[in-house]
């Protein structure tokens, strides 16, 4: 019975056509990556400010990012076991606040020491919400648009990193204190974290996992009567533009802005939708001795092995070389010759091809099979890799830049929705959040290996080590990776410990929904 209402939410969630409330989740979630993104890059652009100001060696540099990544790797590792066990929402607002505050404290360092503690706990803030985030959208979104609004998401996060380059640039070499704004500007991230708070709902799929079937229920029907669809409603009603949204306008008709105002008060609390729901009495709470517990070690055994050894090589050699190329960078050229402007300009305007990279994936993503796409991005950025490692001039050192960035870009929203569809929802955040969090732990001493290869080995041999990283992600992925593009998350993760499959074309019959 457990396994059937769980194929029975899972293919009501898939049949949803796209919506108000789609919208909104994407938003709040966008936004609080766009300030989780701010935080995370904001120490490769003051770094070179920094080395002046404090007399630090590049050493020293490579000790801080090295050491902050033990923070992301904790961050993520308790994220993900947290949301397993006590949900998405609770361990995301959670996570949320910590990184905003310690990302505020940032601003107020006096020397290297309290710089790494205060970037260690934001980066421990910062993992935790981004793994949740990941995981959320991912059990929300119906299969044939998870890659799309997985990508849309990615796009908006990803404009966080021109705001932090840009404000480096304006304001670093300036005023003694500008690093201190360009650390602070993530805390901003909390006013996404109340609307998280506001629109987004627990997951109904890891609710059915915890035995809390009436809340998961009560949470779907709100998200189907916000979205012009009877609860239950066949895939007749989810065909086309959501009723009552013409023309892009939510909330034309009184019962559309009443639905809407239903979703909205469901969202963290399954009880208040039923009560709201025409007088019905709100469902009991489930007792938590049926609720099913999150187990580390299922991810070492019996099916998941593999795809978790696939999944976590693929974040290590994709973050490894994705870090090496965003953190040196502006270090690296500025050592090789180029001012500390000139540096700083380089730096934003790379940057800037960070959302476009991003946007770059939209038509791909659910066109192809992810692993197909990704091993060809990855091949590409590899050898451009090569190239930018032997170039000197400054026009060559912009178009190539640019151009890694684009596909680095391009390829992180494969790797994001991949890492969290291959796993069954019982232990997703978990095997997402682990393998994510994994990878961290390779960079605590890539900052260090990469400082090293420079001094030993010059300007070149570093890009080139990137280029291996950043190649071998690629061939993992299709070598490796199950297939995953259009195929309902209750198929995906069926195991013996899990949900079955939806009987075949439940969900995939559906006609293309209204767009975003």
């Amino acid at each position: 019975m457990a396994h059937h209402t769980a194929a029975s939410v899972g293919a009501r969630l898939d049949r949803i056509p796209l919506s108000g409330f789609h919208r909104r989740l994407v938003l709040a979630l966008a936004g609080m990556i766009l300030f989780e993104w701010v935080e995370a890059y904001s120490f490769a652009f003051v770094a070179p400010v920094l080395r002046d100001q404090w007399h630090i060696s590049l050493r020293t540099v490579g000790v801080i990012a090295g050491v902050t990544s033990l923070g992301a790797f904790a961050g993520g590792v308790a994220a993900g076991y947290l949301a397993d066990r006590i949900g998405r929402r609770r361990t995301m607002l959670g996570f949320s606040v910590t990184y905003c505050v310690f990302a505020v404290l940032c601003a107020f360092v006096q020397g290297p020491g309290q710089l790494v503690i205060a970037r260690t706990l934001a980066q421990f803030g910062t993992q935790g919400m981004a793994v949740c985030a990941i995981v959320v959208l991912t059990e929300f979104v119906p299969a044939r648009a998870r890659g799309r609004l997985q990508t849309r998401k990615v796009v908006i996060g990803a404009m966080g990193i021109p705001i932090a380059a840009w404000t480096s640039y304006f304001v670093v070499p300036h005023w003694s204190w500008g690093w201190r704004l360009v650390f602070g500007i993530g805390a901003v991230g909390v006013v996404f974290a109340v609307l998280v708070w506001r629109w987004v709902p627990e997951s109904p799929r890891w609710l059915v996992t915890q035995g809390r079937t009436a809340e998961a229920e009560a949470i779907v029907a709100a998200i189907e009567r916000a979205s012009g669809v009877g609860a239950g409603a066949g895939m007749e009603g989810g065909a086309g533009r959501a009723p009552g949204l013409p023309d892009g306008g939510e909330g034309s008709r009184p019962e559309a802005v009443g639905e809407a105002d239903a979703a909205d008060d469901a969202v963290g609390d399954a009880h208040a939708v039923v009560a709201a729901d025409a007088g019905s009495p709100a469902p009991p709470a489930v007792s938590s001795a049926g609720q099913r517990r999150t187990r580390v070690a299922e991810l070492w055994t019996g099916p998941h092995r593999r795809t978790f050894l696939v999944t976590t090589a693929m974040w290590v050699t994709g973050l490894a070389a994705y870090s090496a190329f965003n953190t040196w960078t502006p270090t690296l050229l500025e050592e090789n010759g180029l001012e500390l402007s000139d540096t700083l300009l380089v730096s934003a305007v790379l940057a800037t091809a960070a959302p476009l990279g991003s946007l770059l994936a939209a038509p791909l993503i659910d066109r192809w099979e992810r692993t197909t796409s990704l091993l060809v991005l990855c091949l590409i950025s590899a050898g451009l890799l090569l190239l930018f490692g032997v170039t000197h001039a400054r026009a060559a050192i912009l178009v190539l830049g640019c151009l890694v960035t684009l596909l680095f870009h391009a390829s992180t929203p494969f790797l994001q929705i991949y890492s969290a569809e291959v796993f069954p929802t019982s232990i997703r955040a978990l095997g997402s959040g682990t393998a994510n969090a994994l990878s961290r732990i390779v960079n605590f001493g890539g900052p260090m290996l990469i400082a090293a290869i420079y001094a030993g080995l010059g300007y070149a041999a570093v890009f080139a080590w990137i280029a291996l990283l950043a190649g071998s992600g690629g061939v993992i992925a299709h070598r490796f990776g199950p297939r995953t593009t259009g195929r309902p998350l209750e198929a995906l993760g069926r195991t013996a410990s899990d949900t079955p499959a939806e009987p075949t074309g439940s969900p995939q019959a559906t006609p293309p929904s209204s767009t975003m």
